[in-house]
């Protein structure tokens, strides 16, 4: 079916993820693409069954009055008909608006209102409270449920529609151009943003992926990060579908590590909150001292690595990846030492999260986020600030010419945000955000990220964050590490320890004049942490300015109370 407003256009260069899905439908009909862990156990779907319950909720849109080109945004965790769901999107000509699970009910209203959608479907969630909010808000958005527990109550179900319907029989046209997807950054400030992501630029920007990684055979993905986050959308659900690589999906977070023992991808990617937590687990049974005694036995140091890669369901993986926020080098190190060798990579959503990566994997490079991928240009600017420009950018931000315009400039550079240098061998090292750099009372710059870096090296902590924004010198916030038999005593005179080592390697405008020990663990939920598990700094500055201001005269170390 070709709407009159596209005749002048050729379709897509590289087939969209609609025409893929009834290529493998045809070719591969009887082949597992999905894999659902209910109870334990796989409920498993085939290439021609997701195709033809995609084109089954295509006829249910369009009998429920969705137009093409109408927008439907779509909350749940990661789950198979998440897939189904994005994929009938793109066979229905509608334009998806995915939604993090854990928005709070104000940020699913914004996204669901801003970009006018016509349609929310609402899936396995933690908390289906802020969702049904909304849903009783906007009486006049169809609502849909997917078939788990967890999702709120809606008008309609997937399970419902999908029987009551025959397999849409219209088969649109997409061409480079038009827009695909709507995704809201979850940005660390201000309203999120509607980034537009067109058919064109994410094929290309998956397809430079598999060509970069090499896709084989038997590869196997493992989908758990959330799937409103354009990470997982290209490199987890692209892939899959490009590819056509077999993909599992999580049962809860509860299971989550016998999940991935049951899957055992061979491509797996996580966030260094996530890499950090999996360490701390390792180390609470297996202290590092007694670790590193093991590890300098030749014979022994096998059989550890192997447990240890084992016990963490990745003894299949060829390639393992982190990105999303900041990583300390010292925790890829550590992973390496143990035989685990974990590719950095760097991207934003308006880069489709493909900008560059550490692969082939070079362990001298820990440290960077690896070099420019295959067709995407870098470069420096004058302040520092880092600049890409490639096939794989998006079109502008929904509704907000000004933000557009600012992004990019007259030779189709894309500013991103970010501070950084490029190394003789190509390789990028960030030093932050350019607006997480603040300002002392001394008049000062102050970049945070590489200060945060080091202290990650040197300690044991779950989370922390610099602040120093008009204060006297910056205070390092910090959530302590949950240990067993945790001392309080013991604990401040390590940080005092790792600070006074610190501060020997900063400028004198640089050093940390206080840390303050932070009662109650950073969340999504009480609104610090954003959906992708990045500090929300400018929260935290307005939050402790008094007692940055206020900091006692004779302490390096307070407990909040």
């Amino acid at each position: 079916m070709i709407l009159p407003n596209e005749s002048a256009h050729s379709s897509c260069t590289l087939p969209p993820p609609n025409e893929m899905i009834l290529k493998w439908a045809q070719e591969r009909p009887n082949e597992v693409y999905l894999k659902q862990i209910i109870n334990r156990e796989f409920v498993e779907f085939t290439y021609a069954e997701v195709a033809d319950k995609a084109l089954r909720l295509v006829s249910s849109l369009r009998a429920l009055g969705i137009q093409p080109g109408d927008k439907v945004a779509l909350i749940s965790k990661n789950c198979a008909e998440w897939f189904i769901c994005d994929l009938a999107l793109m066979l229905g000509d509608y334009v998806s608006v995915p939604v993090f699970p854990t928005a709070g009910a104000d940020t699913i209203e914004y996204c669901i209102t801003h970009s006018e959608s016509k349609a929310l479907i609402a899936g396995k969630l933690d908390d289906d409270a802020a969702t049904a909010q909304v849903i009783a808000q906007l009486p006049d958005v169809v609502s849909i449920a997917l078939p788990y527990d967890s999702a709120p109550a809606c008008q309609y179900t997937f399970t419902d529609l999908i029987a009551k319907h025959e397999p849409s029989t219209e088969r649109p046209v997409h061409h480079d151009d038009k827009l695909m997807s709507l995704v809201y950054t979850s940005g660390t400030s201000g309203l999120p943003k509607g980034a537009m992501l067109t058919f064109g630029a994410f094929s290309w920007s998956v397809q430079m992926l598999i060509d970069h990684i090499g896709i084989e055979a038997n590869d196997r993905l493992f989908s758990y990060l959330p799937l409103a986050h354009i990470t997982e959308r290209v490199y987890i659900f692209g892939s899959s579908i490009q590819g056509g690589v077999m993909t599992a999906f999580p049962e809860s977070l509860d299971t989550f590590i016998e999940d991935v023992k049951m899957q055992r991808p061979t491509l797996f990617i996580s966030v260094p909150r996530l890499w950090t937590l999996f360490q701390q687990r390792i180390q609470d049974k297996l202290p590092q001292k007694k670790l590193n005694f093991l590890l300098k036995i030749p014979f022994v140091n096998s059989l550890i690595k192997k447990k240890l890669i084992d016990g963490l369901g990745l003894d299949q993986a060829r390639v393992l990846g982190c990105g999303s926020a900041p990583v300390s080098p010292a925790l890829l190190e550590w992973y390496h030492k143990v035989g685990l060798n974990i590719t950095e990579a760097w991207g934003m959503t308006e880069t489709f999260a493909y900008s560059t990566i550490n692969h082939p994997f070079k362990a001298d490079k820990i440290g960077t986020v690896g070099n420019a991928g295959p067709g995407i240009e870098l470069k420096i600017a004058a302040d520092d600030e880092i600049m890409v420009r490639s096939k794989g950018l998006f079109s502008g931000y929904y509704k907000n010419d000004i933000a557009t315009q600012e992004c990019f400039d007259s030779e189709g550079w894309l500013h991103t945000g970010d501070v950084g240098a490029i190394d003789t061998e190509g390789y990028l090292s960030i030093q932050g955000r350019k607006k997480d750099n603040f300002k002392t009372a001394k008049g000062k710059f102050v970049a945070p990220v590489p200060i945060e870096k080091k202290l990650f090296e040197y300690s044991r902590v779950e989370m922390m964050c610099l602040i120093g924004l008009g204060l006297p010198g910056p205070i390092l916030l910090v959530v302590p590490h949950d240990f067993p038999n945790f001392d309080k005593k013991r604990y401040a005179r390590t940080a005092e320890r790792v600070v006074k080592r610190m501060n020997k390697e900063l400028e004198s405008h640089e050093q940390i004049k206080g840390v303050l020990m932070i009662k109650d663990p950073w969340s999504i939920e009480n609104g610090i942490l954003t959906p992708t598990l990045k500090i929300k700094r400018h929260l935290l500055e307005q939050k402790y300015h008094e007692t940055g201001h206020n900091w006692p005269k004779d302490q390096l170390v307070v407990w909040e109370e």
